[in-house]
């Protein structure tokens, strides 16, 4: 039934119509509208639509909402994200009342049975969800790949619906910023160090002890000034309580008074420490009088301060571990692949050794009873006077080998290299591929078609061999332009030459070349090596040198310089393999006009570097701080590495030392029974 109010309006609205009066389009519409709105057919269709909302499905009201949502602003929507972002972030990470909440990294994983809970700290932070994190990530995955689908199979349809492409891009930028975020936590992981729980926080590092006094050089970047060689040492004394391998009178036990062993293990480990420090009781005796895990943790206190007192970091070997313990996150990818765990290493410490007037002691990882303290007495005997040391040469190569179509352009390529201006246009070739590496020469060498273009390239405080493989690879490129012919046979042609015996590393140089030097009083080697310089200068004579030559040896002059290298290259995180080139020494030993011992050792081929590689993983780069030459030197690149060189060539000419008065008094068999057989 209709109102008295819809029947006047259509009445009045049909008799307009009927007279043909002109109607006001404004007029018109109100009289529809009301007419419209006061209809039974409206209120009916309005009861409808309500019905329906009210049956709305959850796609439906999802569209619903979406729809609600393109209609807002541009600042809106981003304040919903960030919101939305924050929720997550705090679902994930947890609640956390600690103040100054910081980023820890969970302790390393051991054996513990599925069924005990491992114990933490009241005091930890709590750990994230990382359940949730990983159904978030197979969720967020899924949506993208689905949206993508979607979009492309009815792609006719959405791409002239400016809406529905606003949704999609929304839709895949959250997906883009949660995916960046993803790995951004895999960056993090990988780059900010794990904090050891419970221990305390590291002190400030001291200033670092000059490596030498420095030069400049055009050509070599950086030497040292040796000093004089009879210089007295009056600092960092030698400890007279350390074994010595091939000296008799270390046979015998000591003859200071020790506190019995049932009292040993009333003291704390600090107070023990204290007995070795102020030599009431023998370093080496520590695994007699106490457990052997207990010992290891003594001696760390003992060397720690034994660190201060020569004025490097006492906190050096925090990182060096003590315990069966391994980061594998920071060896993959890295160092080693298809790891099925990692094979533990004792670690000696030798010295103290005085080169170029600092006082450093050397890590030296090793399996080879009676080295460390064979190594240590050479220690001994050099640090009375000191040692000099210099590095003479410092340069990493790459040979790489092509082929030319015949044996005149070989030779036109050889000759185009040589031509100054030319070797200016592949030195900047080269180092537009680094930012430390320096090409300092070339020596293409003809082999009928073949030429090999060995590269000498500075690399700072790297090693360098993949720094001067990317620079190789732009010098060839440039060659190619000017040679279209040339052919690429192998970046590596073996003139460099790598991890192999070669004249021309020894006649040439890889890496650093560096020659240490020593004298040592006759009364030290009488006393300390328990022999007599004649009998030692002509022990070497006789082995080392004519002994080598009668072999045929290439580098090989010398007793065992192969042991030294090998073992600080293993505790520093060195190449091990490139121990064959590395360990290329000749020992020379003279008498002096005051009857004294005068000893050298020249190392060619050393090549050693501070970063990258295995100096990266914690232990290793523990064992470089205790010799202040870790990581690089931002303010003269090259330095801590040239100071790596110098040190282990150093401790190589403790090694011969020793070892060649052991072979002089013909003791070495009876010290390696003594000291090298397990009771």
């Amino acid at each position: 039934p209709y109102s008295i109010q819809q029947d006047r309006v259509c009445q009045r609205f049909f008799a307009l119509l009927v007279d043909g009066t002109t109607l006001d389009t404004h007029k018109t519409l109100s009289c529809i509208a009301l007419g419209w709105k006061t209809s039974p057919f409206h209120v009916h269709l309005k009861n409808v639509k309500r019905a329906m909302s009210s049956a709305m499905t959850l796609g439906m009201q999802i569209d619903a909402v979406i729809n609600e949502l393109s209609n807002l602003s541009s600042t809106q929507q981003y304040a919903i994200i960030v919101i939305g972002v924050g929720l997550v972030a705090t679902l994930l990470l947890g609640s956390a009342d600690h103040p100054g909440l910081e980023m820890t990294t969970a302790p390393p994983k051991t054996a513990v049975s599925p069924s005990k809970p491992v114990k933490t700290d009241k005091n930890s932070q709590p750990e994230p969800r990382w359940y949730i994190f990983r159904m978030i990530n197979y969720a967020m995955m899924v949506a993208f790949v689905a949206s993508v689908a979607d979009f492309v199979w009815n792609y006719a349809a959405y791409a002239v619906d400016s809406a529905v492409l606003l949704r999609f891009l929304i839709g895949w930028s959250a997906c883009l910023i949660y995916f960046f975020g993803f790995f951004g936590v895999s960056f993090v992981h990988d780059v900010v160090p794990p904090v050891d729980e419970g221990l305390a926080p590291s002190p400030p590092q001291p200033e670092k002890i000059p490596s030498a006094k420095m030069v400049s050089s055009s050509r070599n970047q950086t030497v040292t000034i040796p000093k004089s060689m009879k210089k007295k040492a009056v600092e960092a004394p030698c400890p007279k309580d350390v074994p010595v391998c091939s000296d008799p009178s270390s046979f015998a036990t000591s003859s200071k008074k020790a506190p019995p062993a049932s009292n040993l293990t009333e003291l704390s480990d600090d107070q023990i420490a204290n007995l070795v420090l102020t030599g009431q009781m023998k370093d080496h005796e520590l695994e007699k009088r106490l457990d052997c895990h207990r010992a290891v943790d003594v001696r760390r206190l003992v060397i720690r301060e034994k660190l201060a007192k020569v004025g490097n970091d006492p906190s050096s070997l925090q990182e060096l571990p003590s315990q069966p313990s391994l980061d594998y996150s920071r060896v993959h990818g890295a160092n080693c692949e298809i790891v099925v765990g990692y094979v533990p290493l004792p670690v000696g410490m030798v010295g103290p050794l005085r080169i170029n007037d600092m006082t450093v002691y050397v890590p030296m990882a090793t399996t080879e009873g009676c080295l460390v303290a064979s190594a240590n007495r050479g220690c001994k005997a050099i640090s009375v006077t000191g040692a000099n040391a210099m590095v003479i040469r410092d340069g990493i190569t790459r040979a790489p080998c092509i082929r030319m179509p015949s044996a005149m352009e070989a030779a036109r390529l050889k000759l185009w290299c040589d031509e100054p201006t030319n070797f200016a246009a592949m030195k900047a070739a080269f180092e537009t591929t680094t930012s430390f590496g320096k090409l300092k020469s070339c020596s293409p060498t003809v082999a009928g078609r073949n030429v090999y273009l060995r590269l000498v390239c500075f690399s700072g405080d790297a090693m360098g061999m993949n720094m001067v493989s990317k620079g190789s690879l732009a010098v060839i490129d440039l060659l190619r332009a000017e040679f279209p012919e040339l052919k690429l046979i192998a970046l590596s042609g073996n003139m460099c030459t790598d991890k192999k015996a070669a004249a021309t590393n020894w006649l040439e140089g890889r890496g650093k070349s560096v020659v240490t030097e020593c004298v040592i009083p006759k009364e030290v080697v009488n006393k300390t090596l328990k022999t007599t310089v004649e009998a030692m200068v002509e022990t070497n004579i006789n082995k080392n040198l004519i002994g080598s030559a009668m072999a045929g040896a290439i580098g090989g002059f010398n007793a065992h310089a192969a042991n030294m290298v090998t073992a600080v290259f293993l505790a520093t995180g060195q190449d091990p393999a490139q121990n064959v080139e590395s360990s290329n020494c000749i020992t020379l030993l003279e008498e002096t006009e005051d009857g004294d011992l005068h000893m050298s050792c020249t190392m060619p081929s050393l090549e050693v570097g501070t970063v990258g590689g295995g100096t990266t993983l914690p232990a290793q780069a523990a064992c470089l701080q205790a010799m202040g030459c870790k990581g690089g030197d931002r303010q003269n690149p090259g330095a801590n590495a040239q100071r790596l060189a110098l040190i282990t060539a150093t401790a190589v000419m403790a090694g011969e030392l020793s070892l060649i008065a052991a072979l002089a008094a013909n003791t070495l068999v009876q010290a390696h029974m003594t000291h090298n057989r397990k009771k």
